[in-house]
């Protein structure tokens, strides 16, 4: 297996999918730092990262630019398709591939990716096609423990320890 990209939905696995929206009409989010170094880390290991998400957020485009996410697709309603696009940019393939989500608009996403992931507070009908249901929930570190995950199925550990010492 060689995993060259990881695919990421927003609300529910990378924040813990509570939209709060303040008086003045303002969005609020909140993301788990430690997915954001692990993020930044398989960037940093020259793999690729996309987020392919339902909603619209200026949030969601600041915290892609933050991590150096270069693909980021928002508004989507087919992520599968826009997942094609991106491989087809990038020259690879759904066996390139692993994703999380964690609701049904994720489904097709997630059925054909090579290795797909949710987070443990998962929509019931996500949790049965997934390939890796995490023991963290959305925004709870979901993400961080889907790359270390991939990164010991990869054998990248002495690779991903070494970006650090």
């Amino acid at each position: 297996m060689s995993i060259e990209l990881i695919v990421l939905d927003v609300d529910g696995t990378m924040t813990n999918g509570k939209i709060t929206y303040t008086q003045n009409g303002n969005e609020i989010k909140s993301f788990c730092v430690k997915d954001g170094l692990a993020i930044s880390s398989w960037i940093r290991l020259g793999k690729q990262v996309a987020i392919i998400t339902g909603r619209k957020s200026k949030i969601v485009e600041r915290r892609a630019k933050e991590l150096g996410i270069k693909y980021l697709y928002q508004g989507v309603e087919d992520k599968k398709r826009v997942l094609q696009t991106i491989l087809d940019e990038l020259e690879l393939d759904m066996g390139n591939v692993a994703s999380v989500g964690d609701d049904l608009n994720d489904y097709s996403m997630l059925s054909s990716s090579q290795i797909s992931f949710v987070p443990a507070n998962a929509s019931m009908d996500v949790q049965k096609i997934a390939n890796i249901v995490l023991s963290k929930n959305g925004g709870d570190g979901a993400v961080r423990e889907m790359i270390e995950k991939l990164i010991e199925l990869e054998g990248l550990r002495e690779k991903y320890l070494r970006l650090w010492y």
